[in-house]
């Protein structure tokens, strides 16, 4: 019997275990040195702030494994020999394997920064990561993170529900300034420090100082202010935790080049997940592709392809969705931090300064290019039909209503909305009344 070992126990190893059992009778066995079982990752922060206890956020009982005949296996995997098709353990075991699926996820990024290995110095990403939080909080005055992105924001709440202070170090001139345009950004910073959020932009980690016990006691920017803290979370990204295979005959760049069917170099070797980059992106969106949808996607994908039904990975139009305390976000297609050349933009933003949409478009043709969404919810189904469709924004602008999520419950502002988009388009322009059959496609 064929035996597919997959290395991690994500979502995307996770997934691929599952519908290779859907598929075929295979032996398939996972290997994670994290946990015992399956978790959902993004709900760490819901554990911490006591909103959910670790059992609530394994999505399958503990006797789901055994009996859906998946092996579950706590170790850490040294050393991978492809010839022989061979796992070395840390126990000093090896483990054989038919085809091996590398599903090892990433590591909060480190600089060399002088200090990054101190004592409550870390990330958020492992379970570990989770029960080091907990053991420096109660000793945790203020907390200094670096780096202006999503973990950042999760760990800052964090924080924050426990009464810590939280100091943030941005480098760029606003929040998430890489990746969220101006307007944006500055939302999501004026609502950081409405919760108290201490915010200093422009500003850089240059050096993490320990006291006489090897923890950290506090940090020096690089324009020598020094801000005196108990614990540091590394939030600057993520990267491939591909460490163990630097010597091996796997390709590697900044994670394991696969191409669109997942396959690395290596033959029956496959990688998935946050640790895969693609030689060049199937359907041109980022080689490296570190979200929790883009890894169960891969996962069914890549299960199709070792129960020999070989299938490409075609993930469609880029979408993500967080949240920043209070303010829930979408993006869907390509909206850049800084406007391309061949874009024009709209922007609205209500007067609460909480809730705003951005629509990106073609200057020549007026059609859809993608939507940032701050504070109101849009139907995922809608809003990549709009885009796909090559919609112009007059057609939407008509149409803002089939996108709205939530109608019953949410005020709406699309006429809002459209007054603001006529007097700048010069146009006369109605919001027509929402076409359920429209918006579900059924005609």
């Amino acid at each position: 019997m064929e035996h597919v070992v997959i290395i991690g126990n994500g979502i995307a190893g996770t997934t691929t275990a599952r519908h290779i059992r859907k598929l075929s009778d295979k032996k398939i066995t996972i290997i994670s040195a994290e946990t015992d079982h399956f978790f959902s990752r993004t709900a760490l922060m819901y554990i911490y702030m006591g909103h959910m206890k670790f059992e609530d956020t394994k999505p399958y009982e503990d006797w789901f494994w055994k009996k859906n005949r998946i092996n579950l296996l706590r170790a850490f995997v040294q050393n991978i020999d492809p010839h022989k098709k061979e796992l070395k353990l840390n126990n000093g075991t090896t483990l054989a394997y038919d085809k091996l699926v590398l599903a090892v996820g990433s590591k909060p990024n480190k600089f060399g920064w002088p200090g990054q290995d101190l004592d409550a110095v870390q990330g958020l990403y492992s379970y570990q990561d989770l029960e080091r939080m907990e053991k420096y909080s109660p000793t945790t005055k203020r907390a200094v993170i670096v780096g202006g992105g999503l973990i950042g924001v999760e760990m800052a709440e964090m924080f924050l529900s426990r009464g810590i202070k939280v100091t943030f170090l941005v480098r760029e001139n606003r929040f998430w300034g890489g990746v969220l345009p101006e307007k944006e950004g500055n939302l999501i910073s004026r609502h950081l420090k409405e919760h108290h959020v201490d915010l200093h932009f422009e500003t850089e980690l240059k050096e993490i100082i320990a006291d006489e016990n090897g923890r950290v006691k506090h940090i020096i920017t690089k324009n020598d202010k020094q801000i005196e803290c108990e614990f540091v979370g590394l939030t600057a990204g993520v990267s491939p935790n591909i460490a163990f295979l630097k010597d091996g005959d796997i390709a590697l760049n900044r994670g394991i080049l696969v191409n669109e069917f997942l396959e690395t170099n290596t033959p029956d070797i496959y990688a998935l997940g946050d640790c895969a980059e693609f030689h060049k992106h199937p359907t041109g969106r980022k080689n490296l592709e570190q979200v929790w949808y883009t890894g169960r996607m891969m996962g069914e994908t890549l299960a199709q392809t070792i129960c020999d039904n070989k299938t490409a990975y075609r993930p469609g139009m880029w979408f993500n969705s967080a949240k920043f305390f209070d303010i829930e976000y979408q993006t869907y297609g390509w909206v850049f931090a800084q406007l391309q050349n061949s874009e024009a933009e709209f922007y609205w933003e209500h007067q609460n300064g909480k809730i705003c949409l951005h629509l990106v478009y073609d200057k020549t043709n007026k059609k859809l290019l993608g939507i940032n969404t701050f504070g109101i919810r849009m139907r995922h189904e809608v809003c990549e039909r709009w885009i796909t469709g090559e919609k112009t924004m007059d057609y939407i602008m008509q149409h803002l209503k089939d996108a709205n999520f939530d109608p019953e419950f949410f005020k709406q502002y699309e006429n809002e909305i459209m007054n603001q988009y006529n007097q700048k388009n010069g146009t006369n322009l109605r919001v027509k009344k929402r076409d359920w059959k429209r918006i579900f496609a059924l005609n």
